[in-house]
C-alpha cells in the first residue's frame, strides 16, 4: 500500500485590533457601545492600581505572598467582559482583576492573601471557581463543568484561564481532549505571558504559538494580541457564540507580559533583562487603551486624573474592610474544619476536639 497524506487543518490566526499607539483598525475595531468601553477601561485601571496597592501591602507585610497582575489586565477584562453573569469561570491564581469585573470585592481578596480562608469561600449561587493554586488541574475542572452543562441542556459556557506553563502539564492535555471528544462548551484562555516563572515559552514547547495546539484536538484554536482588550473581547466573544451554539471548545492564546513578579517572592531580575521589560512596557494595555479612547473623545487627562483618585478612594475603603474583616476571621479558628466534607472523618474529629480543648484552656488562662 503507498503512503498517502492525511489533510488536517494546519493554520492559526493571530488577531490584533490596536497597535501600541492605540491606532484602532477600522475593519475590525467591535461596535461596543460607549459606556462598555468605558467600563472596560475602568476596571483595568481599578486592577493595575489594586495590584500596586497589593504589593505595598505585601512589602509592608500586611497581606501575605500574592502573584502580581499588572501587565495582564486587558486579556483578564476583556475575556470575562464577553461573558454573561451566568456563564462560569475557573481561575488559576493571577485573575484578581477578573474577579472584580465578576463581582468579588476587593475586601475579600485581601483578606484571602492575608491568609484568612474564609475570604474564599463562595456562595452555593455562584458560577465562579476559587482560585486554583496547582499549576494546569483547574483545566480539567472546567471540562467536567463545560459537560456538565450540556448535559443539563443549558446554554452557559465556562470560561477556565491558565498559563503557558500550565500547557506543560498532563491536566491541559486530558482537559482539552476531553472537551474536544465531548464538544463541551469550554472556553480555555492561556494568558501566555513570556514567562513560566523563569522558564521561557521555548523551554515549554518546540511549537511556534501555544494556540496551534488546539489542531492537535480539532478545535478552533486563535492566537491574540493580549495587550489589546477589543482584540481579545472579540475573539472570546466569537469562541463564547460559538459554545453556546453547540460549536464546542476553542483555545485562545493571549500574548501578553507580566510586567512584575511571579509571585512576591520572586526576583526577575535573575533570568530576564531590563531590555525586555522596557519593550514590553511600550506595549502596556493600559496606556494603548487610554489613548484609543481619547481619540475617541471618551477620554481626556483630567477625565484619567480624576479617575485615578476615585479609584484610589475605593482602594483605601477596600483596605481598610479586609483589615476590620482579619481581626473578626482571627477568634474564628475552628471554622478551618467546616466545607470540606460531608460527613468529617474520624481523624479531623479528633483533631477538631483536640483544638477545640486548647482553645477551651487557651480562654481559661486568660481570664
Amino acid at each position: 500500500m503507498p503512503r498517502k497524506k492525511i489533510e488536517v487543518p494546519c493554520n492559526v490566526e493571530y488577531l490584533s485590533i490596536l497597535d501600541k499607539d492605540g491606532k484602532v483598525d477600522k475593519d475590525l475595531e467591535p461596535d461596543l457601545p460607549e459606556e462598555m468601553l468605558v467600563k472596560l477601561h475602568r476596571a483595568m485601571l481599578l486592577g493595575r492600581r489594586f495590584d500596586e496597592q497589593m504589593l505595598r501591602l505585601q512589602r509592608q507585610g500586611r497581606i501575605g505572598t500574592f502573584p502580581p497582575l499588572s501587565g495582564q489586565e486587558a486579556a483578564q477584562i476583556g475575556a470575562v467582559a464577553a461573558l454573561k453573569s451566568t456563564d462560569w469561570v475557573v481561575y488559576a491564581f493571577r485573575e484578581a482583576a477578573a474577579q472584580l469585573w465578576r463581582g468579588k470585592s476587593m475586601a475579600s481578596i485581601l483578606a484571602y492573601f492575608g491568609g484568612y480562608k474564609q475570604a474564599a469561600e463562595v456562595s452555593e449561587d455562584s458560577t465562579d471557581l476559587p482560585d486554583s493554586i496547582p499549576v494546569g488541574t483547574q483545566i480539567v475542572l472546567a471540562s467536567g463543568i463545560g459537560y456538565g452543562i450540556q448535559y443539563r441542556k443549558k446554554d452557559d459556557v465556562v470560561l477556565v484561564f491558565f498559563g503557558e506553563g500550565a500547557t506543560s502539564e498532563g491536566d491541559f492535555h486530558e482537559g482539552v481532549n476531553f472537551a474536544g471528544v465531548f464538544q463541551t462548551p469550554t472556553i480555555f484562555l492561556c494568558q501566555n505571558n513570556q514567562w513560566a516563572i523563569s522558564l521561557k515559552p521555548s523551554q515549554q514547547t518546540h511549537a511556534e504559538t501555544f494556540a496551534q495546539k488546539a489542531m492537535a484536538y480539532c478545535i478552533p484554536g486563535i492566537r491574540v494580541d493580549g495587550n489589546d482588550v477589543l482584540a481579545v473581547y472579540t475573539a472570546v466573544g466569537e469562541a463564547v457564540e460559538r459554545a453556546r451554539n453547540g460549536g464546542g471548545p476553542t483555545l485562545v492564546e493571549c500574548v501578553t507580559y507580566r510586567l512584575s513578579l511571579h509571585t512576591t517572592s520572586d526576583d526577575p531580575k535573575r533570568y530576564r533583562t531590563e531590555e525586555e521589560l522596557k519593550e514590553w512596557e511600550q506595549r502596556d494595555p493600559i496606556p494603548r487603551f487610554q489613548k484609543y479612547l481619547t481619540q475617541k473623545g471618551l477620554l481626556s487627562d483630567e477625565k484619567i486624573a480624576k479617575l485615578e483618585d476615585e479609584v484610589n478612594d475605593e482602594i483605601k475603603g477596600a483596605i481598610q474592610k479586609a483589615e476590620d474583616q482579619m481581626k473578626e476571621f482571627d477568634g474564628d479558628a475552628m471554622s478551618i474544619f467546616e466545607h470540606m466534607y460531608a460527613e468529617m472523618p474520624p481523624y479531623l474529629e479528633e483533631q477538631r476536639q483536640e483544638l477545640e480543648n486548647e482553645l477551651s484552656e487557651e480562654e481559661v488562662k486568660n481570664g
